[in-house]
């Protein structure tokens, strides 16, 4: 049996949390105050993702870089991959709020999106 310790992030509420493994599996989970808790904790400890953030280089823009993010979660274990990828991206203005940066980012199927718009330097 093992035992893990984690703070959740379903909520403001930052439950302190206990999660009980057998062989891998989640036996229990407690502290949760709400459901949200005990389905992080199953999902942290079995199959961790994230959601990446960060910054890719824009030419002919008003700003030098456009933030971005993942559009849904990636596995955990993904993230240096997408990161390394987003290196070598650079995207010409103008740029849309929403607009694909990197499809199908280091084979995860999810796409890295703009999440701000930049102009077109006149």
């Amino acid at each position: 049996m093992e035992t893990r310790e984690l703070t959740c992030i379903g909520c403001p509420m930052g439950c302190a949390l206990t999660v009980e493994l057998d062989g891998g599996a989640v036996t229990s989970v407690r502290g949760n105050t709400c459901p949200r808790g005990d389905a992080y904790a199953r999902k942290e400890v079995t199959a961790p993702t994230r959601i990446v953030t960060t910054t890719v280089r824009v030419t002919g823009g008003t700003l030098a870089a456009v933030s971005c993010k993942t559009r849904t979660d990636i596995p955990k274990g993904k993230i240096f991959d997408i990161v390394r990828a987003l290196k070598a991206v650079e995207i010409p203005a103008p740029v849309t709020i929403g607009q694909v940066i990197l499809p199908d980012a280091a084979g995860t199927g999810v796409d890295v999106i703009a999440t701000k718009s930049v102009q077109k330097r006149i």
